[in-house]
């Protein structure tokens, strides 16, 4: 079986949230995501909303502080990891800023999967479309710790979320290998650019209520990054499909697209069969 790889910013509890959160357990139970990579997701005394999203789906999950939440006494705002199989060991990262406020973080875990060991990291880069050069700051940082906690010769680090940012951006392209920052170059596949069917994979789209009352241009910046294959296959990108990205009722998932990728894991044939 391949190994199915979800991101989705949750949108924290903004919009209809009883509602969405439904949506979200419905989406999850279709979806069957091996792993699953929330940002926006909010953990306090009375919230952890990545358990109670996967619950149902008895998956293991963490979490990751990037700031308090402004709502909430005593909540926190940050980046959620769900498993299918044990999470064995956790690591975060404090990603750089800007100095104004905004503070980032990403989480990565090791998860004990029949495919091996899995280096899983998630995070949500700075949101501001002028900050471009804290977000390439940032990615250097995220590469370095994404590829430390790779298993040697084992499944290739998975690299998942929120960067807000398109892919033709300085920061997105040395994540895909394409140029160089400060002097350093990495290797990450974009699921969607390997394995998509060819058109814009928007996730940010003014097609969607929430995303459009922001006023802000259609465009992809949500990703599913994956270390190169192992030479047997494992790890190569399969497929890659947009996700919760119809609304029921009226009501959408979140003011995102997910992505879903699906990733060649232990005797899995490739694409050619």
């Amino acid at each position: 079986m391949p190994v199915r790889i979800l991101t989705l910013n949750l949108w924290h509890d903004a919009g209809p949230w009883p509602e969405r959160a439904r949506l979200l357990r419905d989406e999850i139970a279709r979806l069957e995501p091996d792993l699953i990579g929330f940002q926006e997701a909010l953990q306090g005394p009375d919230v952890d909303m990545a358990a109670e999203l996967t619950a149902a789906a008895g998956l293991h999950t963490d979490f990751v502080r990037a700031s308090d939440f402004w709502r909430g006494r005593g909540v926190h705002f940050g980046n959620a990891v769900a498993s299918r199989w044990p999470i064995d060991a956790r690591e975060t990262l404090r990603l750089p800023d800007a100095g104004d406020g905004e503070t980032r973080a990403a989480l990565s875990v090791s998860v004990r999967s029949p495919h091996g060991e899995i280096a899983f990291t998630c995070t949500h880069l700075n949101w501001k479309l002028h900050h471009g050069a804290v977000r390439e700051r940032q990615v250097l940082a995220l590469c370095d710790f994404a590829r430390a906690r790779a298993p040697r010769d084992g499944f290739p680090p998975v690299l998942v979320g929120d960067f807000n940012a398109e892919p033709d951006a300085a920061e997105i392209r040395y994540v895909q290998g394409l140029q160089s920052l400060a002097g350093r170059s990495v290797y990450f596949a974009d699921a969607w650019r390997v394995a998509g069917d060819g058109g814009p994979g928007t996730t940010w789209s003014n097609r969607n209520a929430y995303a459009a009352a922001e006023h802000e241009p259609d465009r992809r910046i949500d990703y599913v990054f994956v270390g190169p294959p192992r030479r047997d296959g494992l790890g190569q990108v399969l497929r890659c499909h947009p996700v919760c990205d119809t609304p029921r009722e009226g009501v959408w998932p979140s003011d995102h697209f997910g992505v879903l990728a699906e990733l060649r894991g232990q005797d899995e044939p490739g694409p050619g069969g």
